[in-house]
C-alpha cells in the first residue's frame, strides 16, 4: 500500500500524498524498520521518518498505518500506553510478510494472471525493474481487435448493470439517486486516497455542511470536490462525446483549493512528477504528454461498449498522470461517465479495499497488464450493482414530465429560496413565475402541482438537487 505524509506545503507529485522535497511512504518504512529491528516504538517511527511526533496530524498518520498492519497481521503490538512498540510477524525470504499477501484480495476470483502479477508487485521497490512511460501501452489498444473486457465479460457485466426498463435519456438514472451517488462516490473515491471522514461524517458534510470535528480541512475539501464534480458529470450526461474540455474541467473541479499552484486544475501538466512506491516513472515530456492525452481523448470516444470505454478511460488516465496531482480521483470519476450516460448502475468503489487498489494500479504501471485490476474492476461494479439494483427496486417509474423539464423546476425553486419567499406568498410566486414560461393550461397545472410537491418534500437531505446550500435552506425556513 502507498501511504504517504506531505512533509511540507507544496504538492508536486501524483499517486498519492506527495510532497517535492520529501516523500514519508510509512508503510514501507514501518516493515524496513521491523526487518532491521526486533521492535519498534511510535517515536522511533517518527524519528526515522523525519517527523515531530509532538504533532497531533504526523502522529495520527503513523496511528493509522499502524491501525492496518496490525488489522491485516503484518505486525502486532505489545505493551501498553507509553511503553507500546511493535513486533514483525513470519516474513518470506526477509522480506514480505506472509500475511500481507495472504490478506490481499480477500473473496475476489482471481485469473492465474492476475495472480503472478500479485507476486510480482508484492515484492519490494528494489526488486523490481525500473520502467518509463510506454506509449505503445496506448497506441497499439483497439477497442475491436485488443479490447481490455471480453465479450462474454461485457455481456455479463451489462446484465448486472441494466436499471431502466425502457430507454430514458442519458443520465435520468443517476439523476433519479444522485444523493445516494453523492455521497456514495465522494466517500469511497476519498477513502481511496486515505482520507479519513467516516460515511456518516462524509454524508452530513455533503447535506448539512458540517464539518467533522478532529479531521484535516483538506479532506473535508476533497470530498465537496467529488461532490462537485460528480454533480457536473451529470449534468453533462446528455453530450455524445467525452471531451478534453470534460476531463479537464473534472479535473479542475476535484483538485480545487488543493494545489499549491491554483493553474495547475484542469491543466495538462508541463512539469516532471514521480510515483512514490513504485519503479514507474511517468513522461516529462509535456510535449509528449499532450499528443498522448489527445490520442486518449479520440480512442476513448471511439469505444461503443460502455463498460471497454469505463475500465478503459480507469486504466489509461490512471497510468498517463496527466495532471500534477488528482489523478487517479478523476480517473474513477472518468470510469462512471459512460455508465451514467447509458443509465446503468454506477460504479460507486463500495467495499474496495485501498491496498488491493493500489496493488492493481502497480501491475498497470510495471506491468502495462490491465489483469488484476480488471479482476477488480469486475467485482468492485457487481457490489455496486447489488446496491443500487436494490435501490431501484423501492424506485417509482421517472416521471416523464418532472425529467423534460428539470431545469425549469429548479431555476424555480431555487429562485423561492434564494429570494427568501414567505410561506403565505409562495403559491403566488410560483404561479407567477410558470405564467412566464407560457406552456399550455394542462402543463400549467401540471408544472404547479409538481413544484408543489416538491417544495413540501424539501428538507435538509435533499437540497443538493436543486443547488442550495444547508446554509441558504435554514435562511429561506426562518420566514416560513
Amino acid at each position: 500500500m502507498l501511504v504517504l505524509l506531505k512533509t511540507n506545503s507544496i504538492c508536486r507529485n501524483t499517486g498519492g500524498f506527495m510532497a517535492s522535497n520529501k516523500t514519508v511512504d510509512l508503510e514501507s518504512l514501518i516493515l524496513k524498520l521491523l526487518h532491521d529491528r526486533n521492535e519498534i516504538s511510535l517515536q522511533d517511527i517518527a524519528r526515522e521518518a523525519g517527523l515531530l511526533v509532538s504533532s497531533a496530524t504526523s502522529r495520527r498518520a503513523i496511528q493509522r498505518v499502524i491501525a492496518r498492519l496490525i488489522e491485516s497481521e503484518i505486525i502486532q503490538a505489545q505493551g501498553n500506553a507509553r511503553a507500546r512498540t511493535y513486533i514483525s510477524g513470519k516474513l518470506i525470504n526477509n522480506t514480505t510478510p506472509v500475511t500481507f499477501i495472504e490478506k490481499l484480495f480477500t473473496g475476489i476470483s482471481l485469473s492465474d494472471s492476475s495472480l503472478k502479477l500479485l507476486e510480482y508487485v508484492s515484492k519490494p521497490v528494489q526488486a523490481r525493474k525500473p520502467v518509463g512511460y510506454n506509449q505503445d501501452f496506448l497506441k497499439l489498444y483497439d477497442p475491436e481487435k485488443t479490447p481490455y473486457l471480453s465479450h462474454s465479460l461485457r455481456e455479463e457485466l451489462i446484465g448486472v448493470g441494466n436499471v431502466e426498463i425502457v430507454e430514458r435519456i442519458g443520465g435520468t438514472y443517476a439523476r433519479n439517486i444522485l444523493n445516494r451517488l453523492l455521497i456514495d462516490l465522494s466517500w469511497n473515491s476519498s477513502r481511496l486516497e486515505g482520507n479519513t471522514y467516516s460515511l456518516l461524517e462524509t454524508k452530513r458534510l455533503i447535506e448539512l455542511g458540517e464539518n467533522a470535528a478532529g479531521k484535516d480541512v483538506t479532506e473535508a475539501q476533497m470530498i465537496l470536490n467529488h461532490k462537485d464534480a460528480i454533480e457536473y458529470i451529470v449534468e453533462s450526461s446528455l453530450e455524445t462525446k467525452i471531451t478534453s474540455h470534460e476531463v479537464c474541467s473534472i479535473h479542475a473541479l476535484l483538485s480545487e483549493n488543493l494545489l499549491g499552484d491554483p493553474g495547475a486544475s484542469g491543466r495538462v501538466r508541463n512539469l516532471a512528477v514521480g510515483i512514490s512506491g513504485t519503479t514507474y516513472l511517468p513522461l516529462d515530456n509535456p510535449h509528449v504528454l499532450r499528443e498522448c492525452f489527445d490520442l486518449f481523448i479520440k480512442k476513448l470516444n471511439i469505444i461503443e461498449d460502455p463498460f471497454e470505454q469505463s475500465f478503459f478511460a480507469l486504466v489509461q488516465m490512471s497510468y498517463m498522470q496527466a495532471f500534477e496531482d488528482v489523478n487517479k480521483r478523476t480517473a474513477r470519476l472518468m470510469a462512471n461517465i459512460p455508465l451514467i450516460k447509458r443509465n446503468l448502475n454506477p460504479l460507486s468503489f463500495i467495499d474496495v479495499n485501498q491496498t488491493d487498489y493500489m496493488m492493481s494500479l502497480l501491475a498497470v504501471y510495471e506491468k502495462n497488464d490491465v489483469s488484476l485490476l480488471r479482476d477488480l474492476y469486475v467485482w468492485a461494479y457487481k457490489r455496486s450493482a447489488q446496491r443500487y439494483s436494490a435501490m431501484q427496486q423501492s424506485m417509482g417509474e421517472p416521471n416523464l414530465f418532472k425529467m423534460k423539464h428539470r431545469d425549469i423546476i429548479q431555476d424555480i425553486i431555487r429562485s423561492i429560496i434564494l429570494e427568501k419567499v414567505k410561506g403565505q406568498q409562495v403559491v403566488s410566486t410560483l404561479k407567477r413565475l410558470i405564467d412566464t414560461l407560457k406552456l399550455s393550461v394542462h402543463d400549467s397545472e401540471q408544472m404547479f402541482h409538481l413544484i408543489e410537491t416538491e417544495i413540501m418534500s424539501l428538507h435538509d437531505g435533499n437540497i443538493a438537487r436543486f443547488k442550495i446550500r444547508p446554509s441558504e435552506f435554514e435562511a429561506w425556513k426562518g420566514v416560513q
